[in-house]
């Protein structure tokens, strides 16, 4: 896909703008890598572990009547993993040191998420023009891409 060498740079230009991050990385809502910028990080480990959280956070979002997933901030001790939704079939990641300005890293991982989405979208409509430029909905027979399935208990017969 020669949208790989695209979604690099804008990764690359994002690490430009803001030192503190210590990663980046595009993935497929299905967690396969796209273009990654980190050194240190199992890249394949870390797109499938976003796509899981790509995943929950959709669901939470959606029980919770909150509306479409737009992101997902983790802090640890040593600093932060946020995630945000890059158009409907796409996530990107980004690891930032404990000084990070949160403010700031949201405001960039959304600019760069979206450019990333539209990038991803534009890639896919060239690859499949006979399609519908927007797809309606990331599902496949119904059930959202990146989505968990729901294992409901089965209610007990015991009635007190």
């Amino acid at each position: 896909m020669a949208v790989e060498a695209e979604v690099l740079s804008e990764l690359h230009r994002l690490r430009t703008r803001m030192p503190q991050l210590t990663g980046a990385l595009a993935a497929s809502a299905d967690g396969l890598v796209l273009a990654r910028d980190m050194p240190d990080v199992e890249a394949e480990s870390l797109a499938a572990l976003t796509a899981a959280a790509l995943g929950v956070g959709r669901r939470m979002a959606d029980l919770a009547a909150r509306g479409e997933f737009r992101e997902l901030l983790v802090r640890g001790a040593g600093g932060y993993v946020a995630t945000y939704a890059a158009g409907p079939t796409a996530v990107l990641t980004l690891l930032a040191d404990d000084r990070v300005n949160v403010g700031r890293l949201h405001l960039e991982g959304r600019r760069s998420g979206s450019r990333i989405g539209e990038l991803v979208a534009a890639a896919f409509a060239a690859d499949h023009p006979l399609l519908p430029e927007e797809p309606e909905s990331p599902s496949v027979r119904g059930r959202i891409l990146g989505a968990l399935p729901v294992r409901i208990p089965p209610q007990s017969r015991h009635r007190p």
